[in-house]
């Protein structure tokens, strides 16, 4: 623990702790203080004790994107370039992901399909590869590559119709791409297809509801359509999320959200939502012109959260935890949140892309889209 710390003051926080020679990010976190260190050190040993753990720096308000390519050693073609909804440091099995990417720039996805395709010719790979990407500030961070089949290979084949496995089997039986008759690169298909995690929060009573390395979904869905709100909202139906198109929303997020959280709060107002938040995250609100209610803490005595979900006037939640130490009131609503089937959005990120597919739905039915049509 110590070593972690003097590594932790040279490089600085917020760093990712990862330990060796784990699956589906067991065991790996994202630190703010020594305190969490200490907590996640503890744990990552208990993981892997016999392997080194990994501290490496963490790119906080990231955008991450995964990249599903072919290569033949003489060529590289990219299948689909997907931005992830939730910012970078939660995993890829339970961020929601979009394709093509609703947010990015042409040059910068360009520019991600070029780096792709150097790495996958530099390192002579016969077949699938995936690549993970961060992305800030119109920067391309590499965080990884992977010469094999990831897991967002079946979404990305159904999203462009290009079967990726098959196409791969061909090429590693000696088969070139050009033969292929693949069709082009980045070709606007008219459509987003959105992927979304579903997470088995309801069959683990007492969980911490929160979303970050270690993945912890059991499935996923797909919605398809012509914007990204859109495509979106089929997801949280698809799921059997009740999103109401009125009431009141609550809004608790730590302070490291505090500066992004104005604009959620203003769109869910202008959709005619009341809002209710916690006294750090109120005076935020209202230092942004926004008017809110304040909930009292549980441990201050009703009626607090937990009592207004229990009398059903709670419609969603928005609530962004501090860390992996962060307990206490936090885990309790998210907690009843899951027991009564309400929504809620625990990063901001993916609050945003809620807040989009609520504004979708208000504009009257979602249209059907066969895949054989698109």
């Amino acid at each position: 623990v110590d070593e972690a710390k003097s590594v932790a003051r040279r490089v600085g926080y917020p760093l990712l702790v990862r330990p060796s020679y784990v699956l589906g990010g067991r065991g790996m976190g994202i630190v703010y203080d020594d305190d969490d260190l200490v907590s996640y050190m503890e744990e990552a040993t208990k993981v892997s004790p016999d392997h080194p753990v990994y501290l490496d720096a963490f790119l906080e308000d990231a955008i991450e994107l995964d990249v599903d390519a072919l290569c033949d050693t003489e060529q590289c073609y990219v299948g689909a370039v997907l931005e992830h909804i939730e910012e970078c440091g939660i995993h890829s099995g339970d961020s929601a992901c979009c394709f093509p990417p609703f947010s990015l720039s042409d040059r910068l996805v360009e520019k991600v399909r070029e780096t792709t395709r150097r790495l996958a010719l530099s390192c002579h790979i016969q077949g699938l590869l995936n690549v993970q990407y961060a992305v800030r500030d119109e920067q391309v961070f590499v965080i990884e590559l992977n010469p094999r089949a990831s897991r967002t290979v079946p979404f990305s084949s159904k999203a462009t119709g290009v079967p990726l496995a098959k196409c791969a089997a061909r090429i590693m039986s000696g088969e070139k791409i050009r033969d292929l008759g693949l069709p082009e690169e980045g070709r606007d298909l008219g459509y987003y297809a959105v992927k979304e995690a579903v997470m088995p929060w309801s069959r683990f009573p007492g969980a911490d509801v929160t979303l970050g390395p270690e993945m912890k979904s059991t499935g996923e869905v797909m919605g398809l359509d012509v914007t990204f709100p859109k495509a979106y909202a089929k997801t949280r139906e698809a799921i059997e999320y009740d999103v109401p198109q009125s009431g009141t929303v609550f809004i608790s997020v730590c302070d490291r959200d505090k500066r992004s959280v104005a604009p959620v709060a203003l769109s869910l107002r202008n959709l005619g939502y009341d809002l209710l938040a916690t006294r750090g995250t109120a005076k935020t609100l209202r230092a942004a012109g926004i008017p809110c209610e304040v909930v009292k803490p549980i441990s201050e005595g009703s009626p607090n959260i937990l009592d207004l979900m229990a009398d059903g006037k709670i419609s969603f939640l928005i609530n962004t935890p501090k860390g992996h130490s962060s307990r206490g009131d936090g885990t309790k609503m998210r907690g009843e949140a899951v027991s009564r089937g309400i929504d809620m959005a625990t990063t901001m990120s993916g609050a945003v892309a809620l807040v989009q597919a609520i504004a979708a739905l208000r504009e009257g039915p979602l249209d059907v889209y066969a895949l054989q049509d698109l």
